[in-house]
């Protein structure tokens, strides 16, 4: 998604997961597990509409870039990818991808995927929503 926003007030968005719910309806609630800034290691409790509560774990961190996290469950692996690219004076590209691996992939993909696509599409209008109206 373009976001006409600066790159930091975007990251500053993208950061702060707890506040996911108050732009997107594919979040019903954020909960950081340690500490209050988004971290290598950091954990957070993510429950969606529809969707277990999961608990994600950041594996990749670029501050102002990008970060990813994963979460493993039911013999499935997710990984959940976010990258924010300045491309003009105060225009940015958000990038979001969701990435599963393991034994029961194919069959939790085929019964979420509908529902996966939907949310992340609900996340990127939100987020530009959110940056282009502050």
């Amino acid at each position: 998604v373009e976001i006409e926003a600066t790159p930091d007030k975007v990251w500053a968005t993208l950061a702060d997961v707890e506040r996911w719910p108050e732009w997107t309806a594919s979040m019903a609630h954020v909960e950081r597990l340690n500490g209050e800034l988004l971290a290598l290691g950091a954990r957070v409790r993510i429950k969606q509409p529809r969707m277990p509560t999961l608990v994600w774990k950041v594996t990749e961190l670029d501050p102002g870039q990008s970060f990813s996290w994963q979460s493993d469950s039911s013999g499935v692996t997710t990984v959940g990818s976010h990258v924010v690219k300045a491309t003009a004076n105060n225009r940015v590209t958000v990038t979001l991808g969701i990435h599963q691996s393991g034994a029961l992939a194919p069959v939790i993909g085929l019964l979420t995927s509908k529902t996966t696509r939907r949310y992340v599409k609900m996340e990127a209008e939100g987020l530009k929503q959110r940056c282009e109206a502050e």
